[in-house]
């Protein structure tokens, strides 16, 4: 292959060389095709060996000059530098797989279960210069296979101290992705209200907490009407509490009438702690209580006449095993207001995505 030295540069760790010279030289990176409404994606992939009937296409392409690699000990490629990031990001539950995909690798969830980031860590890391991720947003349940991030060292070379350092931080704040999987999966429902009680008005919510709980691979083991009667409440919570329930629900009895008695009778039950509102809307009169560890959610009458309300923001974190307190419930209030669209899209939507 005939070469002209005088027409080379080193730059960066590779060293650029015209396209008609190339001939028998191995491509340093992807080289991108766009047909605008067609096809965007490597038309070569890196590593691919330069042929002479290679060259009028990579001229089509717009490309008058190539590169090769000429790496010294403190450079590392693209490719080799997302795989060091990825290993480092992953945490439970998390896993990346195939070959970097133009410096790119995903993140994906191993199973079905609550994706957590450590937000902080995460910012620090893209503070580091020539590195990068980008994720879903925290606290959102996901399924096995989604994606949840992606990660690429930006420049073709980058150095190996910056490298190490992104590493590092990483390691010294893992995981900064995890999944939790769902593991409470008993639960029983305790809807209360005189009117539905006696037959007046006709139960509607048992079937809306039936539908939610399914979509988490949760069961409704058992679902009780009783009176507005604070001693009623309380024996019935205490028996399941006794049993294999790991999750009370109840509804009804979440406003400020004097007859909405529910709280009261979770507190005589012996809640260690309830916690009552919170900063959404539709949902101000959440309620969230423990009897030891397991929790007893209140969901207020807006769960019958709206799709989303706070439950649907609380109840996968439940299942995956959180506690949360009053400070959770006010961490909603960015993020915290159903825009009430026309067409529910949550939870392709901003509720909740603050928190």
């Amino acid at each position: 292959m005939c070469q002209n030295h005088q027409n080379r540069q080193v730059n960066g760790g590779m060293t650029k060389i015209k396209v008609e010279e190339a001939i028998g030289t191995r491509l340093a990176h992807d080289i991108t095709e766009v047909r605008p409404g067609e096809f965007k994606g490597p038309s070569f992939k890196r590593g691919h060996k330069v042929e002479e009937s290679d060259v009028c296409r990579l001229m089509r392409l717009g490309k008058r000059h190539l590169y090769i690699l000429d790496l010294n000990a403190d450079q590392v490629h693209e490719d080799d530098a997302v795989a060091e990031l990825a290993a480092v990001l992953a945490g439970p539950g998390v896993t990346f797989s195939g070959s970097p995909n133009e410096g790119k690798l995903q993140l994906r969830a191993a199973y079905t279960g609550l994706l957590k980031i450590n937000v902080e860590a995460l910012e620090a890391f893209n503070l580091i210069p020539d590195v990068m991720c980008a994720s879903m947003h925290n606290n959102v349940p996901v399924t096995k296979g989604q994606i949840v991030a992606g990660t690429r060292a930006i420049p073709l070379v980058i150095d190996r101290p910056v490298l190490d350092r992104a590493v590092a931080l990483a390691r010294e704040h893992s995981p900064i992705f995890s999944v939790k999987a769902y593991h409470r999966k008993k639960i029983r429902l305790i809807i209360t209200g005189n009117e539905v009680y006696e037959g007046l008005i006709e139960d509607r919510f048992e079937a809306i907490v039936k539908d939610k709980l399914s979509a988490f691979g949760a069961t409704l083991e058992e679902t009780v009407i009783l009176p507005d009667d604070v001693d009623q409440i309380a024996d019935t919570v205490c028996r399941f509490a006794a049993g294999d329930t790991e999750m009370i629900i109840t509804t009804g009895g979440m406003s400020v009438d004097p007859d909405d008695v529910t709280r009261h009778g979770i507190r005589k039950a012996g809640a260690d702690s309830l916690y009552y509102g919170a900063a959404v809307l539709p949902g101000a009169m959440f309620q969230i209580a423990y009897k030891q560890d397991m929790p007893i959610v209140g969901i207020p009458a807006c769960g019958l006449h709206h799709k989303t309300t706070v439950f649907d923001l609380v109840l996968p974190r439940l299942l995956a095993g959180e506690r949360l307190d009053d400070r959770d419930l006010a961490r909603f209030s960015v993020g915290g207001m159903c825009l009430e669209c026309p067409v529910c899209r949550y939870p392709a939507c901003p509720m909740g995505k603050a928190s």
